[in-house]
């Protein structure tokens, strides 16, 4: 089966500075893929890598089997192969939420009037805001405020769905119900997820996978199924950040 997203010996770079160097990963079809590693190892930068918003050479980054260099400007790429939910939603604030969710489906659909409507209190509803189409960005709670953005994310049908640390600013009451809504979306839509997250509940909740990025090494030391790394891994950096400190490595 060809990934969804296969990553070949990455280098990151800032001008001369390597922030991670020959990073190799694949992402499958349906998975919940998680990036994580400490504050600064370039979780986020990776992102942007993935998302086409930081260029790399020829033979890095495949789509499907397909060079991102190649699809990144084709029509729909963004909207329809990839939606992404922003760490702060990245919701217009003089947008009502049905206005928001609304704005790709008028930007790159011919879909009139009514049929965009309709779409739009689908989506509101598949993420529990129904009955919010007519309110603003200020006049919800911050965890409604990132199911709207989700809603916006979904709005085209994306085959992959991409997360900047989506439980930030969340008590934990809200952290949950977004991780819920996570594995309800890809359960029922039948995407892919990739999330950038350091919030441990949601790494054991909902991970598929994971790759750590060892800000020491500056490379990935650990991929797996995080329970899995957290019991058999060796590197003490691994288990320092998925037991916060509580489990040391013997020997």
């Amino acid at each position: 089966m060809v990934p969804k997203i296969s990553v070949k010996n990455l280098n990151m770079t800032y001008d001369n500075y390597v922030i991670m160097r020959n990073l190799s990963f694949d992402i499958q079809q349906g998975e919940i893929f998680l990036i994580i590693g400490q504050s600064g190892c370039g979780k986020s930068t990776l992102l942007k890598y993935l998302l086409g918003l930081k260029r790399v050479s020829h033979q890095k980054i495949f789509y499907d089997g397909k060079d991102i260099n190649s699809v990144i400007n084709v029509p729909g790429f963004y909207g329809e192969k990839i939606g992404v939910l922003y760490q702060g939603g990245a919701l217009w604030s003089s947008m009502t939420l049905a206005e928001n969710v609304a704005l790709p489906l008028e930007t790159y659909t011919p879909l009139n009037r009514k049929e965009i409507e309709e779409i739009v209190t689908l989506k509101l509803s598949l993420v529990g805001l129904k009955g919010f189409e007519n309110f603003y960005p200020s006049q919800i709670s911050g965890g409604m405020q990132k199911r709207a953005g989700l809603a916006r994310a979904i709005a085209l049908d994306p085959e992959i769905l991409f997360f900047d640390e989506p439980s930030a600013g969340l008590d934990s009451v809200s952290a949950k119900r977004l991780d819920d809504l996570i594995l309800e979306l890809k359960e029922s839509l039948g995407i892919t997820v990739v999330i950038v997250t350091h919030d441990l509940a949601s790494i054991f909740a909902i991970g598929t996978r994971a790759i750590y990025l060892d800000v020491e090494s500056k490379t990935i030391t650990a991929m797996g199924v995080p329970h899995e790394l957290l019991a058999s891994s060796n590197d003490k950096n691994v288990i320092a950040f998925l037991s916060r400190g509580t489990k040391t490595v013997q020997g």
